[in-house]
């Protein structure tokens, strides 16, 4: 990622090992970082601080994550919160995204996806930080809502600008149906589902992604971008 002088990522975790890793890493990627072991700790310097995001341990002593989220969300509206939990399952995410979460990492997990997912929402949170912005093949211009395949400039309804733009900013990233939905049609959307299908077809014809390499389908899952 480019143009990170001055984007904050606080990182709130109990495991001091966890916290030095993830501090070391993007500290080279150029993120200014603030961190915190405790949740009272976090949500006080979070309010000094002001982080575009926050990487929350959800299981902590005192004050766990949930409750954290809670507070930096009714006092910072626009931070994004990526959840860190040691379990995969429904009901922790969809505790995490009622309570405010933007997104979760199961743990153990890799930096480089931690990365991809803080650099995801940055640009869905704080677009005016990557008004353009240059991934594998494509360069999206929100300011023209313009997205260059190739160098060749795709002829797009406003609609597929928002769904490819959203499909390549999450790229590597599963991307269910229901949450694409909810992030580019939006919550009160009361068509069927099998519209996104309608519109990844449509990309895929312009984008020439006949075998469906570049949009990829997950059976039962979703669909993912795999940039070369």
């Amino acid at each position: 990622m480019k143009n990170l002088q001055g984007v904050k990522v606080m990182l709130v975790d109990d495991e001091p090992h966890i916290i030095q890793f993830l501090e070391l890493g993007l500290m080279n990627e150029g993120f200014e970082i603030q961190t915190a072991s405790d949740g009272m700790t976090a949500v006080n310097l979070a309010l000094e601080f002001q982080p575009h995001v926050v990487v929350l341990d959800v299981m902590m002593p005192g004050m766990d994550g949930w409750e954290v989220c809670r507070l930096l969300k009714k006092n910072l509206s626009n931070v994004a919160i990526i959840m860190l939990t040691a379990k995969d399952e429904v009901e922790d995410r969809v505790k995490g995204l009622t309570t405010g979460a933007d997104d979760y990492v199961v743990k153990p997990f890799s930096f480089e996806e931690l990365l991809a997912r803080i650099g995801a929402r940055l640009r869905n949170q704080f677009p005016a930080l990557f008004s353009e912005v240059t991934l594998g093949p494509f360069r999206l211009d929100d300011r023209r809502k313009e997205i260059q395949y190739q160098q060749r400039i795709l002829e797009l309804s406003p609609t597929e600008y928002e769904l490819l733009k959203y499909l390549v900013i999450n790229h590597g990233i599963v991307l269910s149906k229901s949450k694409i939905l909810d992030q580019v049609w939006g919550y009160d959307f009361g068509g069927e589902e099998n519209i996104v299908e309608v519109y990844i077809r449509s990309l895929r014809e312009k984008l020439n992604d006949k075998e469906h390499r570049l949009i990829r389908t997950l059976r039962g899952a979703g669909y993912r971008v795999d940039l070369p």
